[in-house]
Parts: structure tokens; sequence; C-alpha cells
């Protein structure tokens, strides 16, 4: 049996509130799977624990109680991470090197030499598009380039995990659309993304499931188009056909020139999901305060 790319299972974190008799509950016994070769979007609002999970994950953090594996192996031991490349919100690189300087130096921090490394320099500079941007300085970078060159920075061990955290954040429409269009080609390679963002749309398009995170609690994950599917809704996709056939499409498919071309549920967005899943949420919460409260 192949092992997932990330497991969790039962994932608990607590913060201490530093002389308060108090703790945040950031994560609350989490559990998720990830599949090899998959994209999969964590989402939630600010204060969610998406953060804390991916940290956790990472091995950058502790978890109170449970755990995490990545493609088998315990998180918090650092072979784990042999398999990982990561790009955070916000990186910090070195502006006054350039762009080819940048992945030589995180290619010898993982173990690249000679031809090998500039090989793979090479080979990263073309995927995200920036060859012609090789020789200059990361200060002269804009925020899409930064982001690309953060992405090419992940992958320069070419791992089989890539963890993004909002990888479009403060990025142009048209930067945001050259990263998405990159994830799907990392995927086409059969590399495992997980992926954290707040752009809604942008996670619709490029993810094969999601999680929904609500003051730690999972409240909704599964595949998406089963996540958006309205129930009881189911809609007709005809190519050719006739006023008449539109207003007989069920008697009549069958006998016209017409073309049955998919029958499918009919879907909301992936936004009003996300919407209804954290207010429901919140509501539950608020309900319960009240009650703890009147008692």
């Amino acid at each position: 049996m192949t092992n997932s790319a990330v497991a969790v299972h039962g994932l608990t974190k607590i913060f201490p509130v530093p002389f308060h008799r108090q703790s945040v509950v950031a994560v609350k016994d989490l559990n998720l799977r990830i599949e090899p070769g998959e994209v999969y979007g964590l989402l939630g609002p600010n204060g969610s624990g998406k953060s804390t999970t991916l940290k956790i994950i990472l091995g950058l953090v502790s978890p109170t109680r449970g755990g995490t594996e990545i493609f088998g192996c315990d998180s918090r031991l650092v072979e784990s991470r042999e398999a990982v490349g990561f790009l955070p919100e916000n990186p910090y690189f070195y502006k006054y090197l350039t762009g080819k300087e940048t992945l030589r130096f995180f290619g010898r921090l993982c173990g690249l030499r000679g031809a090998a490394l500039k090989n793979r320099v090479n080979e990263l500079l073309d995927l995200v598009g920036l060859t012609k941007a090789r020789n200059r300085r990361l200060g002269t970078y804009s925020k899409g380039m930064l982001q690309r060159i953060g992405l090419a920075q992940a992958l320069i061990h070419d791992p089989r995990l890539l963890v993004l955290d909002e990888p479009t954040a403060g990025v142009d429409p048209a930067g945001s659309r050259d990263i998405r269009d990159l994830i799907l080609e990392l995927k086409g390679r059969g590399i495992t993304v997980l992926l954290s963002s707040h752009l809604l749309a942008q996670a619709q398009e490029i993810c094969d499931r999601i999680g929904i995170l609500a003051n730690g609690v999972l409240v909704r994950e599964g595949h998406l188009q089963e996540l958006i599917a309205i129930e009881n809704q189911t809609e007709l996709v005809i190519t050719d056909a006739s006023e008449e056939l539109i207003r007989e499409i069920e008697s009549t498919v069958a006998r016209s020139n017409g073309k049955l071309i998919e029958r499918r549920k009919s879907t909301t967005t992936l936004e009003r999901l996300f919407l209804e899943a954290t207010r429901a949420d919140e509501t539950k919460m608020q309900s319960n305060e009240e009650a703890r409260n009147e008692k």
C-alpha cells in the first residue's frame, strides 16, 4: 500500500497565554490525508489554524496531541523534510544576489554541486520564466518575480511534496495566473502540492480536494466537485440543440439531432461553500457559549 503524501491524525495544538489562566486552541482533533500527485487546498479565515497546521506538518512546531507524517515518515524527524519544498507567505531573500546566484546558494545548501547544480539552476529558471532575469539582483524583482524565484528555490532539490503558504499574496492578476499555471504544471509532473490560500476562485481552479478550517476544526473536507455540487439539481449540457429540444429536453433529446455532451450536478461556488461552512461553525460556537453563560 502506497503511503499518503501527508497524513494528519488526531492533531491538536494548544498555545498557553502568558500571565493568564487560559489557553488558545489553534487546531483541534484534525484528521486528513493527502494522496501523492494531488493538489490539496487548505482553506480558512484568519486565525483558523491553517498556518499552525502547516508548521506542524513541516516539523517547525510540535503538536500538543496527535501527529503528522510525510510519505510515511514522522514529520518531527529531519529526514522527512528531504522530500519537501516550502515557500512561506513572506519569504526572505538576499536582495544583493541575482536570481542565478540565489538558486546556486540554495542548491549548495541541499548538497548539489558542479554540473548537476548548474543544470538544475538553468532548468528551474526556465520553468518559472526567469531565464532573462537570471543576472538581475533580487532587489530589482517585482513581487511576482520574487514569488516565482521562491517557487524555484523550493523545487531546487526536486521534492515530492511542495508546501505553499499564500503563494500569490500581493501578486497582480497576471502574476497570479502565471503561478497558477506553474502549479498545474508541477501537478502534471507528479509533484504533490499542499496549498494554503485565501483566494478561493484560484483554489477552485487548481485543487483536486480541499479542507476548510474554522476555529481550528475541519468543517468541510473532500473532492472539490462533490463539495460544491447542489443537491437535487442536475444540468444537461447540450450542443447543436434547437429551441424545441431545449423545451422538451428529456423527452426529445434521444430522437433529435442534438447531442447530450455531459450530465452533471449543478454547482455552487467554492467561495459560497467557504462562507457557509465558516459562518455555521461560528454560529454554533456562539450558541454553545450563550448556553454556558446561562448556566
